[in-house]
């Protein structure tokens, strides 16, 4: 086995652009081989000793066990830190609970609100900082997503994803991926939920479209995405985006006009008859559950790689 030296430096993972390509084309390769691995039941424990400490103010299932599961997996031990386990909740400064906590771990993972959140963590931390997930990007979903096209369909280069619905976190990290990894994106939301302009850094690219009508944006598309009409911290909308996002529930008409061998995915939890009707997400074109066991695969890749650097085996 081959690796970087151990004086690393610390590079943080708090959006899809923080890598480049190059890294991101081999995080992708890597979490192949670890997938193939723990499909064989190998043994491969290169973090033994490394403690992954997961700091959650917004709770999720999938994102503590793949966290907690792949650092396990990796011989490491993962810290489930909640809101009320840590000096957040009482308002002691980020910096020093960066500070303090980055002297006994070594990475951290944080699932929070505002995207500041984790910038001002990483900005005082020894350690490398991932972003689990902000109301402004879903780096990590993003990353299981890429890994589950090629995996299915290979390169998603040159490709076209239809993003249906709310403007999202998601959304935001999926123009990123297009605008590194060079596909198209469609995208057709409500008016008023349109991507916000800081975010669409590929408006005068050739790599995003915008479409009123969401049955044009899925048109010849070969993925179709979508997440909840209404997210964390917007529950009191439900009722209102019900009603405004009718006409954006993805269905079995969008999907035949996308191509024959299209994929659907969605990062979960889903609401079926809401964003998604249930013939599709539990459809022959569905791959939501190989989606979310790739969060685990991609996940070891990248706690691997900001902490012993590429390794060729």
């Amino acid at each position: 086995m081959l690796m970087q030296a151990n004086s690393l430096p610390t590079r943080h993972f708090l959006q899809l652009k923080d890598f480049d390509a190059t890294a991101i084309d081999y995080l992708l390769a890597r979490s192949r081989l670890l997938k193939a691995r723990h499909r064989r039941g190998d043994v491969y424990q290169p973090l033994h000793g490394k403690n992954l400490a997961m700091i959650f103010e917004k709770n999720s299932t999938r994102t503590r066990v793949s966290f907690e599961a792949g650092m396990n997996q990796l011989g490491g031990d993962a810290l489930f830190l909640s809101a009320r386990d840590t000096q957040l909740g009482r308002g002691e400064p980020i910096e020093d609970v960066a500070e303090v906590i980055s002297r006994m771990v070594d990475v951290v993972m944080i699932r929070t609100f505002e995207q500041a959140i984790v910038e001002r963590f990483a900005a005082h931390s020894r350690v490398p900082v991932i972003n689990g997930l902000t109301d402004e990007y879903h780096p990590c979903q993003i990353l299981a997503d890429i890994f589950t096209y090629i995996e299915q369909r290979g390169s998603i280069r040159g490709k076209t994803v239809a993003w249906i619905g709310d403007s999202n976190n998601v959304c935001n990290t999926w123009l990123q991926a297009a605008k590194l990894l060079d596909f198209n994106m469609h995208v057709s939301t409500p008016p008023g939920y349109e991507i916000e302009p800081e975010r669409g850094e590929s408006f005068e690219s050739m790599h995003l479209e915008c479409f009123t009508d969401p049955l044009d944006a899925t048109r010849g598309a070969d993925l179709v995405t979508t997440d909840v009409w209404t997210s964390m911290g917007y529950e009191e909308e439900i009722e209102e985006r019900k009603k405004i996002f009718a006409d954006y529930r993805v269905d079995q008409e969008m999907m035949a006009l996308a191509n024959p061998d299209a994929l659907f995915m969605h990062c979960l939890p889903a609401h079926r008859g809401e964003e998604v009707e249930a013939n599709v997400i539990d459809g022959p074109q569905s791959v939501v559950w190989d989606e979310a066991e790739n969060r685990l695969h991609t996940q070891k890749a990248l706690l691997e790689y900001l902490l012993l650097g590429q390794i060729t085996d």
